[in-house]
């Protein structure tokens, strides 16, 4: 009885080993809905599932036995790549994914929402047949380049140590954050049915489409908001080519795609971890 117990705790341990061996990063598709922490932690929970861990506990902070984290948060209603690092990969997010981001983003003219998006309440509405597929190709020049931008209310953005969304849903008076500088690589409009229109971008960090769809509303005399948004491109990682849909969420998968890396050198300070971008 004793030999039959030592080998099935034998592969158990192993398995379990060879996950915590892991360090790199690869990219995920996180679907609409879940926040990017419930989709890492159901990432995390399937892999120690496979492992052999019974009742395995991924938002326990401590004594974890599988290191993961992730790069750029993507909005609960936000779709597409969300890259994830694991072992030593956690420590070199923010170094890797130095590159430009990619959305497919479809606006919706006529209503603004508090979040700037679908997920939030309609807090105008406006008349927008006035506007034309050229009028928008005209104004998204001005949202081209190195520009200034304000992060939205609802956001991942913290004051004293809280997520200003956070604090907005629990009543507290917020006020806005002042406009930064964030660069746009490119920025096209890819089909206009009225009174939706969809756009592609390519963006450095720190760029939030939801506020590019409500400054390109206000400047075409309307309102607009984000009826969907998907990320198809964050630094090395492309929706097409890297990322492991739910049902890949193995450790052969992982292993098969993941991006090797180096402990970062002694005395080298890490830039922060990107805030929420979209």
């Amino acid at each position: 009885m004793a030999g039959n117990i030592h080998n099935t705790a034998a592969p158990i341990a192993s398995s379990v080993s060879k996950l915590q061996s892991l360090n790199g990063l690869f990219a995920i598709y996180k679907k609409r809905g879940p926040t990017s922490a419930d989709v890492l932690n159901t990432l995390k929970e399937v892999l120690l599932k496979e492992a052999g861990v019974k009742n395995p506990n991924p938002r326990k902070r401590r004594k974890q036995s599988l290191k993961m984290g992730h790069g750029g948060t993507l909005d609960s209603a936000a779709s597409g790549v969300l890259v994830v690092g694991v072992g030593i990969g956690t420590k070199m997010l923010s170094t890797m994914l130095a590159g430009s981001k990619k959305y497919v983003a479809v606006g919706e003219l006529g209503k603004a929402t508090d979040t700037l998006d679908a997920t939030g309440s309609v807090i105008l509405e406006k008349d927008f047949e006035h506007i034309t597929r050229l009028d928008i190709e005209e104004k998204l020049k001005a949202f081209t380049g190195d520009i200034m931008q304000v992060p939205p209310l609802y956001s991942a953005l913290k004051k004293d140590g809280q997520r200003l969304s956070v604090m907005l849903m629990k009543g507290h008076k917020v006020e806005a954050k002042p406009a930064r500088p964030v660069t746009v690589y490119n920025l096209t409009l890819q089909e206009f049915k009225p009174p939706l229109f969809t756009l592609d971008i390519e963006c450095g960090g720190g760029f939030y489409v939801r506020s590019l769809v409500d400054d390109l509303g206000k400047a075409l005399s309307s309102c607009a908001h984000v009826k969907e948004l998907t990320r198809t491109k964050q630094g090395q990682f492309t929706l097409e080519e890297h990322t492991l849909y739910e049902e890949q969420w193995t450790l052969e998968h992982v292993q098969r795609s993941l991006q090797p890396c180096s402990e970062p050198e002694q005395g080298v300070r890490r830039a922060d971890p990107p805030e929420a971008d979209t």
